[in-house]
Order: structure tokens, then sequence, then C-alpha cells
């Protein structure tokens, strides 16, 4: 690669952010897939809805995404490290072209889709992306100096957030067409992701050499329990997302609670990541640089007080007001994290460690979508996203106490 020397000017940096092939071609990669999977996630929620009207089933659709991420995610960090890691990635994201297109052949064959194939669609997308995060979040830090990955890191979030924010608007318009129509667009978009990340080219360390044993699989989780940092940063992600999210109870706030159909369960989608890409946007010209610990923690609980606000709302723009917000907030919390996490990982490791990430972020969203409909079959839908909100604010303070040296850290590096 070129552009990792020299003075380290404002031209340089957006030389390298920008003007880099292999970084801008897994950007890119990324806005198409992420674009996608967020369509797909539309579509497979809106449908089963439909289907059911059950908001257990709409939580199955997390869970059934989570259960391979979990059964997975050992061999995935070992996979990460061990191979080409743009390659990993596009084929897992050929797999999501495959259920995609699976989903299509059954309406133009059989004239519709159903509840058990849409949750096998669920089982695939959480199985490829149990090996595709780990490798593509890998792939950072080799594509640029360390010193500009926190702008590399908000540079990439902004392009993932606005695939999460015109993915859904642009899935929720096609819906009402049609589901067909979702996944063929689905499908286009993956392939050429897939396409561009096949012909990645980074520059590679050696491959570990020491045999796959069950010890160099864990190798990443005693890596992230040692470094208490590390292991509060993620361990609150998880249990932020876990309570406070409401992605899976969407559905039902969009069709039986702001009454607007599969158009506004677009927009509702989309605003968190609007807010996170005006977030992103901040934070690529202003990248945290002191008190990043107590940071981390307000960020979490603002997230928890917006979805308190969401879950009480009545009117439309007021909920896309408190999910736009909530997105800004998590962007702060991810950008720290994951930064933080980059930083204290040795290369030869960050596979492993990314895949540890990967699970604790698939737990927060997959099982956290299964929390909230379980819940909401319960309590309803109100109930459910209130008192998660709340969970999430209680967490937030709590982990001042648990892993006080994360609460008081000044600086990423």
């Amino acid at each position: 690669m070129t552009g990792h020397t020299g003075p380290d000017s404002r031209d340089g940096r957006a030389r390298v952010l920008w003007g880099e092939r292999p970084f801008m071609r897994l950007w890119t990669s990324r806005l198409l897939s992420g674009a996608a999977s967020q369509m797909l996630m539309v579509a497979i929620g809106w449908r089963m809805y439909e289907l059911t009207g059950s908001a257990w089933d709409l939580g199955l659709v997390g869970l059934f995404q989570f259960v391979p991420a979990l059964v997975l995610a050992l061999p995935a960090r070992h996979v990460a490290d061990r191979y080409h890691r743009g390659h990993v990635a596009a084929i897992c994201v050929v797999a999501q072209t495959a259920a995609a297109l699976t989903l299509l052949g059954a309406w133009l064959g059989a004239g519709g889709d159903s509840r058990a194939l849409l949750l096998g669609a669920s089982v695939v997308l959480g199985a490829a992306r149990t090996f595709q995060m780990p490798a593509q979040q890998a792939l950072l830090p080799a594509l640029v100096p360390a010193r500009m990955l926190p702008r590399a890191m908000a540079f990439s979030a902004a392009g993932i957030q606005a695939s999460v924010i015109g993915g859904p608007a642009l899935g929720g318009l096609l819906c009402a067409l049609g589901a067909p129509v979702v996944y063929g667009a689905c499908a286009l978009l993956t392939a050429a992701s897939a396409w561009l990340l096949a012909g990645l080219q980074y520059p590679r360390q050696a491959p570990p050499r020491e045999p796959v044993t069950l010890d160099t699989l864990l190798a990443g989780v005693r890596f992230v329990w040692a470094r208490k940092p590390v292991l509060g940063a993620i361990s609150l992600d998880l249990f932020a997302v876990l309570l406070g999210g409401a992605v899976a109870l969407l559905p039902i706030f969009a069709k039986d609670i702001l009454h607007t159909g599969p158009w506004g369960l677009g927009l509702l989608r989309a605003a968190p990541a609007l807010g996170a890409l005006l977030m992103s946007g901040w934070l690529t010209r202003h990248p945290p640089r002191r008190r990043v610990g107590r940071l981390l923690l307000v960020s979490v609980a603002v997230f928890g007080v917006c979805m308190v606000v969401f879950g009480l709302s009545t009117q439309f723009w007021l909920s896309l007001l408190a999910l736009a917000v909530s997105g800004a907030a998590d962007m702060v919390s991810v950008v720290v994290r994951q930064t933080l996490v980059q930083l204290e990982t040795p290369d030869a490791m960050r596979g492993r460690v990314s895949a540890v990430n990967a699970v604790f972020i698939g737990a927060s969203n997959q099982l956290g979508e299964f929390e909230s409909g379980a819940t909401a079959a319960l309590l309803g839908p109100v109930g459910a996203t209130v008192l998660g909100g709340i969970g999430t604010v209680l967490v937030a303070i709590g982990w001042i106490r648990l892993f006080p040296s994360l609460a008081s850290r000044d600086r990423l590096g």
C-alpha cells in the first residue's frame, strides 16, 4: 500500500481515507451488502408479521439468526486469522445472495414465502454474518495506519450507517410493490459486494501455524477477559442493546400503534442510522480524544432514555426523532468501543478478538430481538420497550462500579 508515510497533514489524511483503493473497495462492498441486508430484514419482518401477526414469531427471527452465530463463533474467529479475509467475507455475502434468490424463487415458483422459509433464511443470514463480521472488522486495520484508525473507523461507520438508512427506506418502498422486488434487488446488491471483496488485496502476515485446537480457538476469549477495559466496553454494548433494542417490534409499532404501512416501517428502521450517520460525520472530523470512558457510558445512557421516549410515543414524527437520537448516541459508543478493541489487539489476534466482539454484537442484536418479542408477548410492545430502555440506563450506571478502569479511561491509545 501507499500513503502510510509522510507528514500527517490534512491532505494526507484525506488521501488515506478517500484515495486508497483497497480501503474504498472494502467500504463500497460493505455499503452494498449492508443495504441489501437491511432491505432483506425489513421484508422478512414485515412478511412474518403479515403471515402470523405474532410478536413471538418476530422474536424468533432474531433467535434463528443468533443460534448459528453462537454455534459457529469459535471457528469463525480462527478462519478470519488463517485465511484471506476478503475471500472469507465474499463467500459469506454469496450465501446471502443465495438466501435472497431462494426467497425470490419461492414467490416465482410457489406464489409466496412461508413462516418456515423466512425462519430458514434467518438461519442462513445469521451463519453468514458470523464469519463475515470478524473478517471485515479485522481487514480495516490492515488498510490504514494506526494513527488514522479512529477516523477510518468513523468513516467506515458512516458508510455502514448510510446503508442502514438507505436500505430500510428503499426496502420499505420496494416491499410495498411486493416482496419479490425486494428479494431480487438484494440478490443484485450482494452479488456486486461479493465481487468487490473477492478482488481485495491487502498486506498479509503469515497465518498462524499452530493447529486448530480448542485452546487456540478460545485464545480470543482469554485475550478479552484479561483486558478489563475491552471486556467492559463490549459487554456494555451487549447488555445495553439486549435490553434496549426494539428493532424486532418495529413492524408492530408501524402497523398497530403508529398506523403506517411498510414504507413507515422502512423509515423507522432507517431513523437510527440517520442519526448515526450525522454523528459519524462529526466524529470523522472530531474523533474522541479525552474522557472516552465517560463518553461511552453517557452515550449508552442517552440511548436508553431515547428508547423510553420511543416506547411511549404515539406520534410518528416523535418516534422517528427518538430513534434518530438513539442512533447518534449508539454511534458514539460504537466508535469508542471498536477503536479501543482494535488498538488494544495485536494483528495476529484481531480475527479472533473481532469474532468475540461479533458474538457480543450478535447476542445484543439477534438475541435482543428474541428478548423483545418474548417480552412483548407478555407485556405488550410499549411495556417491553419502556422497561428495556430503563434497564439500559441502569446498566450504564452499574458499569461505573463493575469496570472502573473503563469508566476512568481518558484516551483511546
